[in-house]
């Protein structure tokens, strides 16, 4: 079978060639850049404990060298301490250049032998049949590729996007934002930094080496920012947070970032799919739309690998769009109706205006901003996805379609590993919640009470599924069973073993049975496929 033609290679569109492969799917990635990208420190990304979870599970080896997890989160007003958020119990973001990212992934493509990457080749023509997409491309490859599907990962001005004829409405500077890099010493080490006050917004992002990113709010109608405006910036910022005196410092990158916010209009044509920037913009409130693209690559990229194996619903690959789309619309709509008010203070006061858009308005503009950069509520959080059918037998902490906890979990060759770490492998996952499975050998818990009925339930699935057991999970009593999805929201929980209906959750899962195989539609021309995907 055709490999899948992924067109774009940043981080959404190689992270999902490789979480494809992950899944046993080739791809051909087309780049239109020379394979590598400049160093640029003050263009980074923040990511969240799911998407450092799933770059750590492709092969991405530049998050430990590269990255810091804020030590914690420091929130100011006036040039006071309001208030200090550690992560003792909650996973800490992880702050990267975006580059030493693209790297890391492009260095796990590199290697993994079910992805191949061309550089310096520039899409400019598509086709679509009733069982594959045909790409022309100029450059270093002038030629036909063959692909069982497309996804376009081009970024904002998207080819692939444009060549579909599909709309991208939305707004445009929506906030700018002057940005440095640079390396000195300040009162926090590690820790990162909001601070509100009569001079205007700002924050700072630790790097490792002493390296630090500040983001400054610019006045929504403000002029160029000259070099020497910023180095004003920068000498009274680090003033005000040094007791008066500007230390030393080393300007390593500046640059000013606009943020858009746009949607666009379908996310899926046919073979062909939209993800990361060519589908969305964003980027306000600490929200950051290379996180949002890698949701979208996990999200797609078990659906793309289902239908590759065994065929799949249309109703399944609809998913990507209905699911991808709401959850970024609505983080949009929120950062829409919530700016005003935050940034300029309208309505803050008791709640005010902010209580119709957001829960907890009553709350600062502080906190609500300090959620969108720590990853949380409506304005930050992970995405929770409608299930097909909401099955929830017995409560968890966890509502269907939200993100599962991760706990640790023991799989049947008695490695116990974070249930995280399984995610991403085209497999559903079967979660019996057994108190003491942890202290007892394998060779008794597999043969002992629940077990042997459900590995037999689990192995009658209509999709591939992993069985698994805990000590315990948030919220669950003794017994419960969980069915997880294979990008990790939860599908469904049982009160014990229900063959009948952990099929049927599982069946909806994937949306019902694949449709009949489509008629080949005529050839383009009398071609020959090359087990890379391109036509001779």
């Amino acid at each position: 079978m055709d490999p899948v033609i992924v067109v774009g290679a940043g981080p959404v569109g190689l992270s999902l060639s490789l979480a494809l492969a992950g899944q046993g799917v080739p791809s051909v990635v087309l780049d239109e850049g020379p394979g590598k990208d400049e160093p640029r420190p003050a263009r980074s990304v923040v990511l969240h404990a799911d998407t450092a979870s799933m770059a750590h599970r492709l092969g991405c080896t530049t998050l430990r060298d590269e990255g810091a997890y804020y030590a914690a989160w420091r929130t100011m007003r006036r040039g006071r301490d309001a208030r200090r958020i550690t992560f003792e119990d909650h996973p800490a973001p992880l702050h990267l250049p975006q580059h030493a990212l693209t790297r890391g992934l492009r260095d796990a493509a590199a290697i993994h032998p079910l992805v191949r990457l061309i550089t310096d080749t520039r899409l400019d023509a598509l086709e679509q049949d009733g069982r594959g997409v045909t790409a022309h491309t100029q450059g270093a490859e002038t030629t036909w590729w063959r692909g069982s599907h497309l996804v376009g990962c081009d970024g904002a001005r998207s080819t692939v996007r444009k060549l579909l004829g599909i709309r991208f409405p939305g707004r445009t500077a929506v906030e700018r934002h002057a940005v440095a890099a640079l390396r000195t010493e300040l009162p926090w080490p590690g820790e990162a930094l909001l601070q509100r006050g009569a001079t205007g917004e700002v924050t700072a992002r630790p790097l490792p080496d002493g390296v630090w990113r500040l983001d400054w709010l610019l006045p929504p109608r403000g002029g160029l920012v000259t070099p020497d405006a910023l180095v004003t910036l920068i000498r009274d910022t680090l003033a005000a947070w040094c007791g008066g005196t500007t230390p030393p410092y080393d300007l390593i990158d500046t640059g000013v970032h606009t943020l858009h916010h746009r949607l666009a209009r379908r996310w899926r044509d046919g073979r062909a799919f939209l993800a990361g920037d060519a589908a969305h913009l964003l980027g306000a409130l600490g929200t950051q739309g290379v996180e949002e693209g890698l949701r979208d690559a996990e999200n797609l990229a078990w659906k793309l690998a289902l239908d590759w194996h065994q065929g799949a619903s249309e109703a399944l690959l609809d998913s990507y769009e209905d699911e991808r789309r709401r959850a970024v619309a609505a983080r949009l709509r929120v950062a829409d109706q919530a700016l005003p008010a935050l940034r300029g203070g309208g309505g803050l006061r008791g709640g005010g205006g902010l209580r119709t858009y957001l829960p907890g308005a009553a709350r600062s503009a502080e906190s609500l901003l300090t959620d969108g950069h720590l990853g949380r509520g409506a304005l930050g959080g992970e995405p929770a996805y409608a299930p097909p059918v909401a099955v929830r037998e017995v409560p968890t902490a966890t509502e269907p379609g939200a993100p599962v906890a991760n706990v640790p979990v023991t799989a049947p060759d008695g490695s116990t590993v974070p249930l995280r770490d399984l995610l991403g492998r085209g497999r559903l996952l079967v979660l019996l919640v057994a108190p003491g499975t942890g202290v007892w050998d394998r060779r008794h818990w597999l043969g002992a009470g629940l077990m042997p009925r459900l590995a037999a339930a689990v192995s009658a699935l209509p999709v591939r599924a992993e069985l698994l057991v805990a000590d315990g999970y948030p919220g669950a009593a003794a017994h419960t069973v969980l069915l997880v999805r294979p990008d990790g929201h939860l599908a469904a929980t049982f009160a014990g073993v229900r063959p009948a209906e952990l099929y049927e959750a599982a069946d909806a899962v994937r949306c019902g049975a694949p449709a009949a195989a489509q008629d080949a539609a005529p050839p383009l021309k009398e071609t020959s496929v090359t087990p890379t995907g391109v036509i001779d």
